[in-house]
């Protein structure tokens, strides 16, 4: 009984006994018109729709009791009742099972293999669901059921896999013909890589080794899915089973130890080199497994590759363009693969590609990484390990600043207010601090007579030099203030050179003020305090200091890093 065959609206009354599980109402209302119970709501719910989702078992026995005809019965999803006890949520599986030995005694096998309106039936719910005995029940009395995919492609058998349900997916396993098909090209093999199921893989290995080399709708066969998600454990039970595996690439010409190499899986790849030591290192494009770590900036993947004797070879291949490992590294400005490539003793900088470049000029292709200590600190470890080419290097320079120069003249007003706006405002706060200790001078003045109106304190050292420094740092915050109204002129090449010359001036500006503050407090506290004044002095004096080394930490790393090979011209840019 379909339900596109009834028309009979349910009777509110017995919606709210299915609802309630009032089986007395029901039976009362049938007693005077058996009809009233093939009446269905809006949805295409029967009552016995209604009361299996809401678990009323002794009503469900009832209702079957009167009119069997109901289990065949679907809604408008195209659910029986069956699948309203499976999927309700909160009914235990005894009410399901129950069902079923009816649906069993009544021969209605068509109504058990029903599948809804997203393709599935009652055995996928039930292991999505998580009820596992129910499922092992319905695989036990129906078979068929296994062989049904719902619209997403999704079998019992690959649900099973996915959850982890060891036990239904062997009785699945068991049934000659039962489908193992997944959403998006996948089968049961995948799922159990995804899920690292190294038993369940070997199970499938031992009955159907076919699912192996079975790609996605990605192109990925399993055991490139185990490559990507580190499986390594899986990977092994694959290549037990089938050492060949491991030489073939996908579809896409795409071997294992580019898919390692992408994800710098280094457990993987050696996995697959212990059972394949000469497995495929190179896809249908002369791309190999260096170049992709390389592009990927995988640095340990690296590392591993040139360890490996076996690799040698990969140092200096080419790609489809022509451009080595090298190549790719220096493009990427990744002064650690770059300086890690020069070690090896077969690397050979003077490799052409395509367009007849070396890898040194790569670097004009990433200009706008000009500024960095990698992009300069890359172009010193190329200087070094082909110091024939220092004419490229300069040259490869000389035009990463003129395009920074043209990048400059474009953004003139932005970087007039970069350069002025925070550098003045600075220095005009440092100006107007120094001003005014110069007539706050520290212990005051002199009210004795014949000294009236001079420093207590004009004959101590200290303060002598408070007044020098205090001088100092105002006479220097205003000429640095000064130069930024000149910048606001908006001369690029002015622009472009004065920054180092404020740096310095800003930074001498903010000593003599610190100076001039701890002298300042020296001459104050020192009657008194003299070691607590001494360190603070001490203190004051060394925080300009320190900041320099802070600031210019990064380039003294890399001059101790480089060593001989650090030019300081290369540097002007940053």
């Amino acid at each position: 009984m379909e339900a596109g065959k009834r028309t009979t609206m349910m009777d509110s009354r017995l919606l709210d006994a299915a609802a309630s599980g009032d089986a007395t109402m029901m039976k009362h209302l049938a007693l005077h018109d058996p009809a009233v119970l093939l009446g269905t709501t809006p949805q295409g719910n029967t009552c016995l729709h209604i009361s299996a989702a809401h678990g009323h078992n002794g009503f469900c026995m009832d209702v079957m009791a009167l009119n069997r005809s109901l289990l065949s019965a679907v809604n408008n999803d195209r659910e029986t009742p069956l699948v309203a006890a499976v999927t309700s949520g909160r009914t235990s599986t005894t009410l399901a099972s129950s069902f079923l030995r009816c649906y069993r005694d009544l021969h209605l096998s068509e109504a058990i293999l029903m599948q809804d309106k997203q393709g599935n039936n009652a055995l996928h719910h039930a292991i999505r669901s998580g009820h596992r005995e129910l499922a092992l029940e319905l695989i036990a009395a129906e078979p068929a059921l296994s062989k049904a995919a719902n619209k997403y492609d999704e079998s019992p058998m690959f649900i099973a896999v996915m959850r982890n349900y060891k036990d239904v997916f062997e009785k699945l396993l068991e049934i000659p013909d039962s489908a193992h098909g997944g959403m998006k090209g996948q089968n049961a093999l995948h799922a159990a890589v995804r899920n690292g199921n190294s038993a369940i893989a070997k199970q499938i290995m031992e009955t159907r080794p076919a699912l192996a080399t079975e790609e996605d709708n990605l192109k990925f066969p399993p055991l490139h899915l185990a490559v990507t998600r580190d499986k390594i454990d899986v990977l092994s039970v694959l290549l037990d089973h089938d050492r060949s595996l491991g030489y073939v690439a996908n579809s896409d010409g795409y071997p294992l130890l580019n898919s390692a190499a992408f994800r710098g899986h280094v457990g993987v790849a050696r996995e697959l080199l212990k059972h394949c030591p000469d497995a495929p290192f190179c896809n249908s494009d002369g791309r190999t497994c260096l170049h992709e770590a390389v592009g990927q900036e995988k640095m340990k993947f690296v590392d591993f590759i040139l360890g490996s004797p076996q690799f040698g070879r990969l140092i200096n291949m080419r790609n489809e363009d022509g451009d080595t490992a090298l190549h790719l590294a220096v493009q990427k400005c990744n002064s650690k693969m770059v300086a890690a490539l020069l070690l090896h003793p077969d690397i050979d900088v003077t490799v052409l590609n395509n367009n007849r470049i070396d890898a040194t000029w790569k670097l004009s292709n990433v200009t706008d990484h000009s500024k960095t200590l990698n992009w300069n600190e890359v172009s010193m470890l190329i200087l070094k390990a082909d110091p024939q080419g220092a004419t490229n290097i300069y040259n490869v320079r000389r035009e990463a600043y003129h395009k920074m120069t043209k990048s400059a003249r474009d953004d003139i007003k932005s970087l007039t207010q970069t350069y002025t706006g925070n550098t003045s405002l600075v220095a005009i706060l440092i100006a107007t601090i120094t001003f005014a200790a110069a007539f706050t001078l520290p212990g005051g003045y002199s009210t004795d007579a014949g000294t009236e109106g001079l420093p207590i304190m004009a004959r101590k050292f200290a303060f002598k030099a408070f007044l020098i420094s205090d001088t100092l740092a105002m006479c220097s915050s205003l000429a640095v203030a000064f130069v930024c109204i000149i910048a606001r002129w908006e001369d690029l090449e002015f622009l472009l050179h004065y920054r180092s010359f404020i740096k310095k001036l800003m930074w001498f500006a903010y000593m003599a003020t610190t100076t001039a503050f701890a002298t300042g407090l020296y001459t104050v506290l020192a009657p008194r305090l003299l070691w607590l004044a001494v360190a603070v002095c001490t203190l004051m004096s060394l925080l300009p200091i320190l900041t320099k080394i802070l600031g210019d930490w990064p380039i003294l790393k890399l001059r101790f890093r480089l060593g001989r090979n650090f030019n300081s011209e290369l540097l002007d840019m940053v």
